[in-house]
């Protein structure tokens, strides 16, 4: 058997993991998030002092053009201007090309900085769109553990009640098969043992009395009867041949009128509607359903009159049985799991097979009704 109780802690274990799981995934995309706006920011940032300094290197490269030809012209006119003035315009023509220099490695540094930072602010979009993607997914995988739980249950349930079903079927087929063993042992094998006893008894009394012969062979000839009796009642508790031959209501009268006589309860049986014939399993079903009603009405019920009504309808059978014996209490029976319970679940289970319907009503003191509807082929 599935223990549903260890599959619900292992699904909720599960689910505890994946929920951990969506929590570090949204922190992670929450981080992922403040990162991009920061990168971002600081793209904006870069841009502006590239678009500055691409300002400033203009200039600088305007000025330094314009030191460079100051600084040609007093190269060649160096007649007109001083040793000063000559070394003046040198030095800022110098300054002039350092300072583009460094603007210009500072601006391609900045343009190094901001292709990196693009880069990164890509990265980190692919990465925030990936995780809402997997909070999504998780948040789906979730829903289905929660739903799935109880689609799972519900299975394993009905799985478990196959199982069940299985081994009440055997206990059954035992139980049968004991009844049967214990009443061919009190019965019929009795009474040959009897038999062959009787008649060996009668070979003697040829030789000694036989005047008394006749009168042995007729106590004979009613034992030999009864046990036919006997075996015939057998036979007829473990198929009716009329259920075959006739259908389900003679077989059930020739039932009747057997329970009556063997236990001298009355029994008003009722047939509603025109019979019609039925499959053989689902006569053999109705029929087995009414008998075991019946078995645990001479067990247990202690009722001196017993209802059995059979309606025919378009499209199904149902068929009540109630008595006004002593009753019980049903949850009481089927949680203390007696022998009583092992009749009524297979009853139960008989007529689930053919998709039918069945119900059990009793309380102490007030009889038991016992009621099922199988469904038939629309007539």
């Amino acid at each position: 058997m599935v223990d549903i109780t260890k599959l619900e802690k292992i699904v909720n274990k599960t689910r505890k993991i994946v929920e951990k799981s969506k929590e570090e995934l949204y922190q992670l995309g929450e981080s992922a998030r403040r990162e991009y706006e920061r990168t971002k920011y600081e793209l904006d940032s870069v841009k502006k002092q590239i678009s500055e300094i691409i300002r400033e290197v203009e200039k600088l490269e305007e000025e330094y053009m314009k030191a460079r030809l100051y600084l040609m012209e007093v190269s060649r006119e160096f007649k007109k201007y001083s040793e000063e003035e000559i070394k003046s315009a040198y030095e800022k023509a110098h300054e002039k090309q350092l300072e583009l220099l460094s603007k210009r490695e500072k601006e391609k540094m900045l343009r190094l900085t901001r292709d990196h930072l693009e880069r990164n602010l890509k990265n980190l979009e692919a990465t925030i769109k990936r995780a809402e993607e997997l909070i999504v997914n998780i948040g789906m995988v979730l829903k289905i553990l929660g739903n799935d739980l109880e689609l799972i249950s519900v299975e394993i349930g009905e799985i478990q009640q196959r199982q069940a079903l299985g081994f009440s079927i055997i206990m059954a087929q035992e139980e049968e098969r004991k009844r049967v063993a214990r009443e061919i042992h009190d019965g019929p094998a009795q009474s040959l043992a009897n038999i062959v006893m009787r008649a060996e008894y009668c070979l003697k009394l040829m030789e000694l009395d036989p005047c008394r012969v006749r009168e042995e062979l007729m106590a004979l000839m009613e034992m030999v009867r009864k046990s036919l009796q006997d075996v015939r009642k057998i036979i007829f508790d473990l198929r009716p041949m009329s259920l075959d031959d006739l259908g389900l209501v003679p077989a059930l009268k020739k039932y009747v009128e057997i329970f009556q006589n063997d236990c001298g309860i009355f029994v008003e049986l009722t047939v509603l509607g025109v019979e019609y014939p039925l499959e053989s399993g689902q006569a053999v079903a109705i029929f087995r359903v009414i008998h075991e009603a019946m078995t645990n009405v001479k067990k247990y019920a202690r009722a001196s009159q017993v209802v059995i009504k059979v309606e025919f309808l378009k499209n199904k059978v149902n068929v009540l049985v109630r008595d006004n014996g002593v009753g019980f209490d049903v949850e009481k029976v089927f949680s203390e799991k007696q022998g009583k319970a092992f009749g009524i679940i297979g009853m139960r289970e008989r007529i689930q097979l053919l998709n039918g319907r069945f119900e059990i009503k009793s309380s102490p003191n007030r009889g038991t009704e016992v009621f099922l509807s199988v469904p038939v082929a629309a007539r």
